[in-house]
């Protein structure tokens, strides 16, 4: 969440990166500003009669020592005190309209990030593009056919659509594979957690899943609880209301946690598949740093997770987001793109976001400075990796005419080099 003190010494950065989003709420920020001018007005105004209530109280004070009549200074305390209630009351309902509103503000674009809205305005950063492919390899749910990987319909008949059933080797694929992801996150300096799936509002609400994401989150209403989108929900919330020390930082956290999203108005080939699901598996990486190292760190988490694809032989691109395509907390963001040749197509693995303080800020997430301050950490987030995209493009780019075969870094995993045909 951004400060009403950066809108109001900010307002034209802030109007300039709304416009970088497409955001069209605009009028949004008039509307803070004015509830601000009432929130500081009105808190003088209660501060005023604070004063003079305290000044009633200690010349009645005197007057009762003194035994002399405080009827008339008792009556006006009285009526004092009935106006504190009735400001406190309107401060109260301007600071929760003024929370309402901030709330609906995403985060501001880092100055690199272009205005747009469609995929077509990312710009391509980074390409692997030494791939070639014969017409007829098959798409991931055609390749399931033939070698027994995935049933889509056993899933219809236990949940329904979007909760694919992994079979047999593909099962162990996809465990060997969170395994592989997790060790590599590990080796290169990140702790380990392993957390719930079921998170309160509070949490929700402190990464900025809320109010943003609600529609696309499972909600367990009668306990008001939800199924978490991404690993980075409840291992950011680890975190929440600390105050670190510098030379605690950064940390780097890595967990592997099943993620549940509703995908609400999807549709179409992108949805076919593994493509878009409701659950699926994800190892998640995080980062907590001070704000002059999170740009450094943010190349960090983008070279890991470009090393990662290198080792497992997929093409890969790197993208920068135009703003309209951002999520809601991020300041900048990276997505990593495989090509996944039975469908021709590109496919999102992975987003790493700098969400600079706007996360937080919510979360009071803070850290006392070398010379004694307190400021506002900054966080990231990053997938390392997602896994249905992952283990499709796995799939169709190394299929054979009788087998499908296993990339060598995750045989030491798997206990096996390839998946047979059926007989």
């Amino acid at each position: 969440m951004l400060p009403v003190s950066f809108i109001r010494n900010n307002k034209q950065k802030v109007l300039s990166g709304l416009y970088k989003r497409n955001f069209i709420k605009k009028n949004l920020i008039n509307e803070i500003l004015c509830l601000d001018k009432q929130k500081i007005e009105t808190q003088i105004q209660l501060n005023n009669l604070l004063k003079q209530s305290n000044s009633f109280s200690k010349e009645i004070g005197k007057l009762l020592n003194k035994k002399k009549d405080i009827n008339l200074l008792y009556n006006k305390s009285v009526v004092i005190k009935h106006k504190i209630k009735q400001i406190k009351n309107k401060l109260n309902d301007i600071t929760n309209l003024l929370i309402d509103k901030l709330i609906q503000i995403p985060n501001i674009p880092n100055e690199s990030v272009k205005k747009g809205h469609e995929s077509s305005d990312n710009e391509i950063i980074y390409q692997e593009i030494d791939f070639k492919y014969e017409d007829i390899m098959l798409p991931h749910w055609e390749l399931s056919k033939k070698f027994e990987l995935l049933d889509f319909e056993l899933s219809n008949k236990i949940t329904n659509t979007g909760f694919p059933v992994y079979i047999g080797l593909c099962a162990k694929l996809q465990r060997s594979l969170i395994q592989f992801f997790l060790d590599k996150n590990i080796q290169s300096g990140y702790f380990e957690y392993c957390l719930p799936y079921i998170v309160n509002n509070i949490s929700v609400y402190s990464t900025g899943q809320l109010p943003d994401k609600e529609n696309q989150m499972y909600q367990i209403k009668g306990d008001n609880l939800y199924l978490i989108p991404t690993g980075e929900v409840p291992l950011l919330n680890c975190y929440r209301n600390k105050l670190l020390l510098y030379n605690e930082l950064p940390i780097k956290a890595t967990t592997h946690t099943s993620c549940f999203r509703r995908e609400a108005g999807s549709y179409g080939s992108n949805v076919k598949g593994l493509n878009r699901v409701h659950q699926f598996e994800k190892v998640e990486i995080i980062q907590i740093t001070t704000y002059e190292n999170s740009y450094a760190a943010l190349d960090e988490m983008v070279l890991h997770i470009k090393n990662i694809l290198k080792m497992l032989k997929l093409p890969f691109r790197i993208l920068r987001l135009c703003g309209g395509q951002m999520g809601f907390t991020a300041e900048i963001t990276y997505d990593f793109e495989v090509y996944a040749a039975g469908q021709k197509k590109w496919l999102e693995v992975s987003s790493v976001s700098n969400c600079s303080t706007f996360q937080s800020y919510r979360l009071k997430l803070r850290y006392r400075t070398k010379d004694n301050n307190i400021k506002l950490c900054h966080t990231l987030n990053g997938s390392a990796l997602a896994l249905p995209r992952i283990l499709a493009a796995l799939l169709e780019n190394n299929q054979m005419i009788k087998y499908i075969k296993i990339p060598d870094v995750l045989i030491p995993y798997t206990g096996f080099n390839q998946i047979k045909i059926l007989n």
